[in-house]
């Protein structure tokens, strides 16, 4: 009876250290491929981030050139270089971005929002940004357990689409240069292309022609500014104090960016003055968002045809007559912006003096867009970018 039972508890204890043995070998194989999987999640992760870094970077590279020209080229590379910067503190060197993996397009605004599709013409404003570990290309993931159970490596891929944004706002501190060009005549040109502004208010095309139009400054803040003002404001930007008047005159709707969406009336002086010589030499060879105007006026004229009442601010609509007024008392309805390159100036009397614009691409990240707006289907200051955004 005693060897009976001896005998039952050395097969129970026997028993015991088996499963306890199998036991072991699968919380192993389980912890193994735990590891595996924590370092295959932190590689995406590093890769994603790599993936995302780079393509925010290269899209900046899309800005065209005064001639309208893409450096895709300069693009690629940077994608390439941002890359393998990112990768590069996480212990990977000499990765390598296939050309079909990195796409370079002008976004379909009506798929933004869904899958983004990116189209070949146009003026390109996207860029999707492919990252392989899958062994076509670069080796795949190591693994470190796997190779137990027969896994060598594992397969990761990792994309980014980043996309121009289109300004719309204009905050403090933008580039502006407070001189005023014909809307239509602006219409007309292309990328490039080059006007004259003369002392005398007098616009001349890029042959020499003279355009119809008026040429002056025009007071993008307190009414009446000073040759000081406008020389402050050629060199240092628009001012918060700029938007505070415009706010405060019902020229715009509220003091922290004027919103393209929203055309003004704003004082206007034909021609130019010598006491913004200086000022405007500083800047040759710099860019600036420059006002548009369709419209003359003048202080106190009728209203939607008949109402004396000015308005102003929020798009008023006055009306240009034969008596629209001049000097200090001629007014220009700014609808829209354009970006200009400074080339040139000349300061000898008034039929000598002019200023030099080239019609021109602008990228400023201090520049705002209106949120939710990539489908563009509210006004965009034309040729002027601003920060780009991941969108996929």
């Amino acid at each position: 009876m005693l060897d009976r039972v001896s005998k039952t508890k050395s097969i129970r204890r026997g028993a015991i250290v088996v499963l306890v043995a199998a036991l072991t070998v699968a919380m192993v194989a389980i912890t193994a491929l735990a590891i595996d999987y924590s370092y295959l999640l932190k590689m995406r992760t590093d890769m994603q981030r790599a993936a995302d870094a780079s393509a925010l970077a290269a899209v900046q590279n899309l800005i065209p050139n005064s001639a309208g020209t893409q450096d895709l080229a300069a693009t690629r590379a940077a994608v390439r270089e941002y890359a393998n910067a990112n990768l590069a503190s996480n212990g990977i060197s000499d990765f390598a971005v296939a050309t079909d993996d990195i796409e370079i397009g002008r976004y379909d605004t009506q798929t933004i929002y869904s899958s983004v599709n990116l189209l070949d013409s146009g003026t390109f404003d996207a860029v999707r940004v492919t990252l392989r570990r899958d062994g076509s290309i670069n080796p795949q993931a190591p693994l470190f357990f796997g190779r137990a159970l027969g896994m060598s490596g594992a397969s990761i891929t990792v994309s980014a689409t980043a996309v121009l944004q289109k300004a719309t706002r204009i905050p403090a501190g933008a580039d502006v240069l407070p001189f005023a060009v014909e809307l239509s005549h602006w219409n007309s040109m292309n990328t490039g292309d080059t006007l004259i502004g003369y002392g005398d208010g007098k616009v001349q095309d890029k042959y020499g022609n003279d355009v119809p139009g008026n040429f002056g400054t025009c007071d993008i803040g307190p009414e009446n500014n000073s040759t000081s003002d406008l020389r402050d404001q050629i060199l240092n930007g628009l001012r918060q104090s700029d938007l505070d008047a415009l706010h405060a005159s019902g020229r715009i709707g509220q003091n922290q960016f004027i919103d393209v969406e929203s055309p003004m009336w704003v004082n206007a002086d034909p021609g130019l003055s010598s006491g913004m010589k200086s000022a405007v030499q500083a800047i040759h060879g710099q860019w600036r968002l420059i006002p548009l105007y369709d419209e003359l006026g003048s202080k106190g004229s009728t209203v939607n045809g008949g109402d004396s009442s000015s308005s102003k601010g929020k798009g008023g609509s006055k009306k240009q007559s034969s008596s629209a007024g001049s000097g200090n008392n001629l007014e220009y309805h700014v609808k829209a912006w354009g970006a200009v390159k400074v080339l040139n100036s000349n300061w000898n009397g008034a039929k000598n003096t002019w200023v030099e614009l080239e019609k021109s691409f602008l990228y400023d990240g201090n520049l705002l867009p209106k949120p939710n707006s990539l489908d563009l289907s509210q006004p965009v200051i034309e040729g002027v970018f601003t920060y780009p955004v991941l969108v996929e």
